[in-house]
């Protein structure tokens, strides 16, 4: 996604944003390149006249809003937000999504569910008819690291549609070569799936392993999504609903 597809999707949704009449406009800020176009848009807004309260999902993000002096909080003190607005790595037609490229998915996925609407920015290559093709980000505690490996790893015959050679699973590293570690402290494994058989059953199964902290499929969370492409900017879902 150019950074021009990644400004006119982010445009897109930024024309879209309105604040309540009583308050400020409680907003959840996503990571991730495509979100980080967003949060350079909400600056310019909040220095034109914006009203907004906003939770970045990321100390990233955080660093970001507070440089462009935009009115930040936490759940603790917004519990309740009005919308969140971020990238993915894949979107499905049921906007069903892969996220956590960005290695913030826990806080992403927190934000996201703890938010009346989820809003998605992305471009055509995010579009997928089944979600797989990119590998789903799974946080995990470092203790116990190589137990919750394998039995991530049992999972990859019943899920993963595609031959057991191009599936596998990979621990995240940083650019020293050592374990990526998350904001809360945690590891990713990224697993190879190619194409997901039933992607509801396999959250749920991923979640029933003690050391899974969280996973990167986010489902029946995001409410539209806004697809940047050659020809503008093709809206999936209701924004407002």
């Amino acid at each position: 996604m150019g950074d021009s597809e990644k400004e006119m999707a982010a445009q897109a949704v930024a024309a879209d944003l309105v604040a309540p009449a009583d308050r400020p406009l409680h907003l959840g800020l996503g990571t991730g390149s495509t979100a980080a176009c967003f949060v350079d848009i909400v600056g310019t807004m909040v220095a034109d006249g914006f009203r907004c309260v906003c939770v970045p999902t990321s100390e990233r993000t955080h660093a970001q809003a507070a440089a462009l002096n935009i009115p930040l909080a936490t759940l603790d003190d917004l519990p309740e937000l009005d919308v969140t607005v971020d990238g993915t790595d894949e979107i499905a037609p049921d906007l069903s999504l892969i996220k956590g490229g960005g290695g913030a998915l826990l806080r992403e996925k927190i934000v996201a569910a703890a938010s009346r609407r989820m809003v998605v920015i992305a471009d055509q290559s995010k579009k997928v008819a089944q979600l797989g093709a990119f590998s789903l980000p799974i946080e995990v505690n470092p203790f116990g690291l190589r137990a919750t490996r394998l039995a991530i790893e049992a999972l990859l015959p019943e899920f993963a549609d595609a031959p057991a050679g191009q599936t596998g699973l990979s621990l995240r590293r940083n650019a020293a070569r050592k374990p990526y570690v998350t904001d809360g402290g945690h590891y990713i494994v990224d697993a190879r799936f190619c194409r997901i058989s039933n992607a509801e059953r396999l959250s749920n199964r991923l979640l029933e392993i003690p050391g899974v902290v969280q996973h990167g499929l986010f489902l029946n969370l995001c409410r539209a999504a806004y697809i940047a492409g050659p020809d503008g900017v093709e809206r999936m879902g209701d924004f407002h609903t």
